[in-house]
């Protein structure tokens, strides 16, 4: 800016509209901001403290009087130092607009924000902004003036319009018109917007950019209060990296800044002392020593940057950032650690999750690195993506790999890709083992077993195992996680990172990798072969194998010596065999240890001979065994908790000590077709799952003695059959060929949690017209019956959460559904007209009606006014599924609030109508201001004539947004129009999220403030409403939890979950919802 009148040259005399050069990047930018302003106004007082304060803050203001050479031409030079600023502030005051170089600056300042992505920041200063909108007063004179006087005046009032339009500052009401705090507050925005270049050193760093911005939305770098923000992640990840290229970038910002190193070795070696020290040593303190108090002392009026890096403990947290009220205002304390455990005991306000490498972006680092003579797409281009697939996005093993290979031939290549098959890098598996050395002794047995075994098997599963061979897994598996060690996938399987479970295996090996017989663990193919190869002198009393798996279809006949080999393993836990072998089992000296027996495909006819002692045996699992004829002698077993027994199919007989296993929690029979007979259960007490399935000559199941079984659990009869027979305690004649009246009256002895009934052709004539009461039942699955009728008055279950009637074709009404039910399926149901009154089921928040079209639109719309007004609304989720095309009334009647909705367009072509895809499948909205106060959720209604509907739901934070941005959508008010009929058999979902159960279960709080939908399945028409809260009473309140939801059933069960949080923290929350999951 300058206050000389003379001609400042028109852009177009410096570039011409097709020269003006690209925007650069932001390493290129000279200057942080731009100052525009009218030197008779401001210059020696408001722009003068503004100049004063941002470089008192480390930013780079170019101010003509201050950075302007003598002897310079003043208007090239200010257009190119617009040019190469990254903001330009604009100061509006009363005379701005008399000078033609002001309104040339702010002219040349919006064509730079339009070509050349500058931010534009406007300030009022003794103005408002519609004086200069609408040019009133002074601005009415300057222009009236101009207009004899210059031909540009055109542009200089479209870019006076643009820019007061563009959200800015008005002193005046900023701090109750404190001028300091005022500009404090804008230097802090400023500040915020700016991109600052990093060093030399982080500028070629790979992927950096993305990753710190989403640090910096976490830290949020301007607000006062304290924040704690942890890196957590795996060894080698890149958490190190990431805090000091974010340190780098925001320390100008704190009056005090110090980045501790290396927190684990250095406090071991040294003590935490010394580490104080240092800390208020780098920080400028004059006084050394003092500890905690000082520390608490000095900085608690500071406003302070402190990274601690490589944190293992939460003494070491204590010591040096004990607590928020230790800093001043604004001060960040950013902590790295592999251990999650540490973070959430210190309380951090936010957990960050490194993000691991990309293909992409590990094949770039790979590439910094290569040979000179580098040729990509001949030579090195495969070897590479193996090298990356190796490495797993851990920028860790990228780096050491490419450091290696950056000299080596194509030959070399290749050579040390074939030896890392065989032998793990040395450095990589070295710098992970550091998180292993952490662990309990117990702890890193189950490490192990997992690395071993459990990978990509299901959790839940895999848990009964590890909890058989005593390892405790619960408390266990969570110590793993936070130690990023293991994780658990979406779909509820143990994985970890490739080079963690080499790891495992490296540390399994140890220092006899060629002699699998000293291993503790064997599961590899060659492994296993080599000990059946071996002689019995070699493997005499073996106490060093714990655990082995053979998974092979057929063993070399020589080698068929696993009886001889389990014998030898007297230490021995768990055994897993999938080898088509008759020899028995165990028939010499059986492994007293043994926790675990899994056998598949097997061709025993028996297991062994006579009566073994197993007395550790809990889990037994027999599957697949085609030759099985006789279960072994359970009087061995007392131990025995959970026995399987699958496929079985020459299995005739059960052997009667089985009714002496007092332990049993879990027997599960299933396609075992020649079974006849079970014997009685007569002492078992903790019984709680008992399934029978397609065994369909089992006439006498069980004598089950009531007393002796009052906390079984589950009983399953999965499709058995029309054969099927039931004699629980002889009330049933054999041979009758449904599940009669008596059966159920029986069962209501039994304390039945779960009821699975499927395929079992019952009938109305199966409940009769008594009263039936199962009083603490919660599952009952219907499945595929006959029913034509349903009628829940006569079946008394005051705890049923989940009801299962898919494909119940004949069933024309339900009615009288229990108050407590929380999730109805009637999939398939093709003739059911009526779910009957359901206005008491105040707990039910998931319906499907897949597949069948006789509830009629006025059922529907019943069905989902009622839904609405339940609890759900306020405290969980809603999913609905209705099989036809909700009519407009649907809109009328719910979305009368804010709401977005997005129909397919139709296309006439002759007779027929033809739907237009959409350009996108994604539609993203800014929240209004109040959200978290004025609504208690959002409402998703899809109409869709697809087979599946898959929606994911994510909600982030943006700084600001601009709801005029062509990113967003725009909500509307209520839509009542008519819509088109969508042709075929199209179906209506409906989705319901409150926020108040992300309140309480995830991080959702005020400062998100963008939502986007993504579609995944074929669609028709989309709506969404953002609903009111029914009161301010119902304001949120995030310390008070007003619905135990677990109430609501459902979303934790082995039937899969509607809704899942697939990725939160503290600036993105991603939900999926999955309408047809069970």
């Amino acid at each position: 800016m300058a206050s000389s009148s003379s001609t400042f040259p028109t852009p177009s005399m410096v570039y011409s509209s097709s020269t003006f050069p690209t925007p650069p990047s932001s390493q290129s930018w000279n200057y942080d901001v731009f100052l525009s302003f009218r030197g008779e106004d401001t210059r020696k007082t408001f722009v003068d403290h503004l100049y004063s304060a941002l470089v008192q803050q480390g930013i780079y203001a170019y101010k003509d009087d201050e950075t302007l050479p003598r002897g310079e031409s003043i208007g090239p030079t200010l257009m190119k130092a617009i040019e190469e600023s990254q903001i330009a502030v604009i100061i509006f005051s009363k005379n701005y607009a008399n000078s033609s170089w002001c309104l040339d600056e702010v002219s040349y300042i919006m064509k730079c924000k339009d070509t050349r992505g500058q931010t534009v920041m406007p300030i009022f200063y003794d103005v408002n902004p519609s004086q200069v909108r609408k040019y009133k007063r002074k601005y009415k004179e300057a222009f009236s003036k101009h207009e004899f006087e210059h031909n540009r005046v055109e542009a200089w009032r479209k870019a006076l319009v643009d820019a007061s339009k563009l959200s800015g500052w008005e002193p005046k009401h900023i701090a109750n018109g404190h001028e300091s705090k005022g500009i404090k507050q804008i230097v802090d925005e400023i500040s915020s917007k700016l991109h600052f270049v990093t060093s030399s050193e982080n500028e070629n760093l790979i992927g950096i950019v993305a990753r710190m911005q989403r640090l910096s939305l976490e830290l949020q770098i301007g607000s006062n209060d304290v924040r704690m923000i942890g890196i957590w992640g795996v060894g080698g990840g890149g958490k190190t990296t990431l805090a000091t290229s974010i340190y780098d970038q925001i320390c100008c910002k704190f009056d005090g800044c110090c980045f501790v190193e290396n927190i684990r070795e250095e406090s071991s070696r040294y003590g935490l002392r010394k580490l104080q020290e240092k800390m208020i040593s780098e920080m400028e303190s004059n006084r050394v020593g003092g500890g905690r108090r000082l520390i608490s002392h000095r900085f608690r009026h500071r406003k302070v940057l402190i990274v601690l890096d490589d944190v293992d403990c939460l003494e070491q947290l204590k010591a040096l950032v004990g607590s928020h009220d230790w800093f001043g205002e604004g001060s960040r304390i950013i902590i790295t650690t592999r251990d999650e455990h540490v973070l959430n005991a210190h309380k951090v306000d936010v957990t960050h999750n490194i993000s691991l490498l990309t293909d992409d972006e590990a094949i770039k680092l790979l590439r910094k690195h290569a040979p000179r003579n580098y040729r990509p797409v001949k030579d090195y281009e495969q070897l590479s993506k193996e090298v990356v697939s190796y490495a797993g996005g851990l920028p860790l093993a990228v780096t050491i790999l490419s450091s290696f290979l950056c000299d080596k031939n194509i030959h070399e290549w290749r050579s040390a890709l074939a030896r890392l098959k065989e032998i793990p890098n040395y450095d990589i598996l070295e710098k992970l083992k550091v998180s292993f050395d952490g662990l309990a002794p117990i702890e890193k047995e189950l490490f192990l077993d997992i690395a071993c075994f459990f990978r990509w098997q299901k959790k839940d599963k895999a848990m009964e195992i590890l909890d058989a061979c005593g390892v405790h897994p619960v408390i266990g598996v969570k110590v793993l996680i936070q130690k990023a060690l293991i994780s658990i996938s979406e779909d509820g399987m143990f994985d970890m990172h490739d080079l963690v479970q080499e790891m495992g295996h490296y540390i399994v090996r140890g220092e006899h990798p060629k002699n699998p017989e000293k291993h503790t663990r064997v599961w590899k193919k060659e492994d296993v072969l080599n000990i059946c190869a071996m002689d019995a002198m070699t493997l005499m009393e073996n106490d060093k194998i714990e655990a082995i798996t053979f998974n092979y279809d057929r063993l070399p006949e020589k080698e068929q010596d696993l009886p001889l080999i389990a014998t030898s393993m007297k230490n021995l836990r768990y055994i897993e065999s999938r080898v088509k072998q008759a020899n028995p089992l165990f028939n010499n000296f059986p492994p007293k240890d043994l926790c675990c027996l899994i056998l598949h495909e097997g061709l025993q006819k028996k297991l062994w001979e006579g009566c073994k002692l197993l007395p550790n045996l809990k889990i037994m699992k027999l599957c697949g065994l085609d030759n099985l004829i006789m279960t072994p002698d359970f009087d061995g077993l007392p131990y025995l908790e959970r026995l399987t027994l699958h496929e079985c199919p020459c299995l005739e007989e059960i052997h009667p000590s089985i009714g002496s296993l007092e332990r049993l929690v879990f027997l599960s029979i299933v396609f075992c077709v020649r079974l006849k007979m079970c014997p009685p259960i007569t002492r078992p007490k903790k019984l709680e799952t008992l399934s029978f399935a397609w065994c369909s000559k089992l006439v006498n199941i069980i004598e089950i003695q009531h007393q002796n079984m009052v906390n079984i659990g589950h009983l399953d009869l999965d499709k058995s059959g029309s054969k099927v027979a039931f004699d629980i305690e002889c009330c049933l004649p054999h041979n009758t060929n449904h599940i009669g009246l008596r059966f159920f009256h029986n069962l209501q002895e039994l304390g039945l949690r779960k009821l699975d009934l499927s395929r079992c052709n019952l009938g109305d004539e199966n409940i009769g017209s008594r009263v039936l009461e199962l009083p603490v039942l919660q599952e009952l699955n219907l499945y595929g019956n006959k029913f034509s009728r349903l009628n829940f008055s006569r079946l008394r279950l005051p705890r049923l959460k989940w009801l299962n009637l898919s494909w119940c074709e004949e069933l024309l009404v339900l009615s009288h559904l229990p108050s407590s039910i929380s999730v109805v399926i009637t999939d398939h149901c093709s003739s059911l007209e009526t779910f009957g009154d359901i206005s008491n089921c105040k707990w039910l928040w998931k319906l499907s009606h897949y597949g069948g079209y006789n509830i009629d639109y006025f059922d529907g719309e019943i069905l989902l006014d009622i839904m609405l007004q339940g609890k759900a609304i306020e405290d969980h989720f809603i999913s609905v599924i209705l099989p036809h095309q909700t009519p407009k009334g649907f809109i009328g009647r719910f979305f009368l609030g804010k709401t977005f909705t997005r129909r397919i367009r139709h296309v006439k072509t002759g007779s027929n109508r033809v739907l237009v895809r959409p350009d996108s499948d994604m539609f993203t909205l800014c929240l209004p201001c109040g959200w978290y106060n004025d609504f208690c959720g959002f409402l998703i209604r899809v109409v869709s004539n697809g087979i599946s509907m898959d929606i994911d739901i994510i909600i982030t934070q943006e700084s600001e947004p601009d709801e005029e941005d062509s990113r967003f959508e725009i909500w509307q008010d209520s839509d009542e129009l008519p819509e088109p009929e969508y042709g075929g058999k199209v179906k209506t979902y409906v989705g319901y999220v409150s926020f108040s159960s992300m309140m309480q279960t995830i991080s959702l709080n005020s400062s998100h403030n963008i939502v986007s939908f993504s579609i995944k399945s074929y669609w028709t028409s989309f709506a969404v409403e953002l609903v009111p809260r029914k009161s301010q009473y119902d304001q949120v309140q995030t310390a008070k939890v007003s619905t135990n939801c677990s109430e609501f059933w459902g979303e934790n069960d082995a039937y899969g979950r509607c809704f899942t949080t697939q990725h939160d923290s503290k600036s993105s929350i991603k939900i999926l919802w999955r309408p047809l999951s069970l």
